[in-house]
């Protein structure tokens, strides 16, 4: 394990609201010197993902025996076989470049991050501004069949209730205020000066 220590920021969501979009907008701020934290599926890639940079793409098989001997910080079956999950080595990969560890996380895995390491990390909900807006930004991403926008127009309706968990909330209604609330988190919780805008 790195001598560094570093902070480690959730950022969770139902899907289409926006998260991955804050998250890859404060990679870009320097100040924050983070790096992100590429999670493991069991899923095939979408679209143009590519291993070792969008996720770690591993089989089924591979991904239950590392659950067995306790490779994962966290994971969850978020769909039937379609496992997701934070691989420790992961974590440790960033600490050892003296980085800060950002997360762009499904709900149940961001809680279980904060409670592993509850001083070190910094967790936040993005709320989408309607279940019904959810639906109108899944469409438009047209990567997924009706059928499985409703499992997770369903999914984000349970997802929405756990957002008292999280330390903060960051409505996203207009994307600008959402990502300027995001840096003032971060600077916040990192003790650096305010960008004053």
């Amino acid at each position: 394990m790195s001598d560094f220590k570093g902070k480690l920021f959730v950022f969770s969501a139902p899907s289409g609201s926006g998260k991955t979009t804050i998250v890859r907008h404060l990679l870009k701020q320097e100040r924050f010197n983070l790096e992100f934290s590429i999670s493991a599926t069991s899923r095939e890639p979408r679209g143009e993902e590519i291993d070792g940079k969008d996720y770690y793409f591993i089989n089924l098989r591979e991904f239950k025996d590392k659950i067995k001997s306790d490779e994962f910080l966290e994971w969850e079956e978020v769909y039937r076989d379609n496992f997701y999950g934070t691989l420790k080595t992961e974590v440790e990969r960033i600490w050892a470049l003296k980085k800060h560890v950002i997360f762009d996380i499904d709900v149940v895995g961001g809680l279980r991050i904060k409670h592993k390491f509850p001083k070190e990390t910094l967790s936040v909900f993005v709320k989408p501004p309607s279940v019904d807006e959810l639906k109108i930004r899944l469409k438009k991403r047209s990567t997924e069949s009706e059928d499985k926008i409703n499992m997770r127009i369903a999914k984000a309706s349970v997802e929405l209730a756990t957002a008292p968990q999280f330390d903060k909330i960051i409505k996203n209604y207009i994307l600008e205020d959402a990502l300027k609330e995001a840096e003032d988190l971060m600077s916040d919780f990192l003790g650096l000066e305010q960008n004053k805008k």
